[in-house]
């Protein structure tokens, strides 16, 4: 299983371990991958830089400086939580060229979207037991790093491994008429997301998620669970297919 993880999940230390801890008692079932970005730790090392944020349609604009930071910011937050999760080994996009991306749009300078996955290094280390952690940092044409979307990096390995994959979130799932608990869509089909997108009842924040997830799938991966990181027991219900929304094609 690949475990998307971040944002609201990661901002008090408590917390991340806690999840993390979940992470590694899936493992007793289920080989994991994590896949993490670092909103909170991002933005708290521009700031104190005085780096001004600036996003485009949910993309961070990322200059050759603010690059800088972003790897230093994630590296640091990576091993943190490789030490979190235990028997696990931190990996950034530019280790064994893990992550290779393009430019995604010149006008948001440093950020890529993925174009190839190592796989074989991901299956060689679970294959000895061992958990990537890995940080979404990729490697660019020339060589440079590229910033790229967590949610977009972990759709891209799921789909290399062929493996389902949860996305981690703030809320429990897709609802039909947010934010009433009663409607939360346990299971949709990427026809049903496509119309909850084009008919209104999927909007806001939820409609990135669930095009990762869509990305996901297209990529190859059998299903995209989008569940809540604050909720005890997450993962082990995920897996079950008891928790969030379970998006398939």
């Amino acid at each position: 299983m690949i475990v998307k993880y971040g944002g609201n999940a990661m901002k008090s230390v408590e917390l991340r371990r806690a999840v993390a801890a979940e992470i590694a008692a899936l493992r007793a079932s289920h080989p994991v991958v994590v896949v993490h970005g670092g909103g909170p730790v991002i933005e708290r090392e521009l700031a104190a830089r005085g780096v001004a944020s600036e996003f485009r349609g949910g993309l961070r604009v990322t200059t050759p400086g603010a690059m800088d930071v972003v790897e230093m910011a994630l590296c640091q937050l990576n091993k943190q939580l490789s030490q979190d999760v235990g028997g696990a080994v931190g990996l950034m996009g530019r280790d064994s060229d893990l992550l290779r991306a393009e430019v995604f749009d010149p006008a948001l300078g440093r950020v890529g979207r993925v174009t190839r996955v190592n796989a074989d290094l991901l299956r060689t280390l679970l294959g000895a037991g061992i958990t990537p952690v890995v940080g979404c940092v990729a490697v660019g044409p020339d060589g440079d790093a590229l910033n790229v979307n967590a949610d977009t990096a972990a759709g891209a390995v799921a789909g290399a491994l062929g493996e389902g994959i949860v996305f981690l979130t703030d809320v429990d799932g897709v609802y039909r008429a947010y934010p009433d608990p009663a409607t939360r869509a346990p299971h949709l089909t990427r026809a049903e997301v496509e119309d909850g997108t084009r008919e209104g009842w999927i909007a806001g924040g939820m409609i990135p998620k669930v095009r990762a997830a869509l990305d996901a799938l297209a990529a190859g991966a059998p299903y995209a669970v989008i569940a809540s990181g604050m909720t005890a027991g997450v993962l082990a219900a995920a897996a079950r297919g008891e928790a969030g929304t379970r998006i398939t094609p």
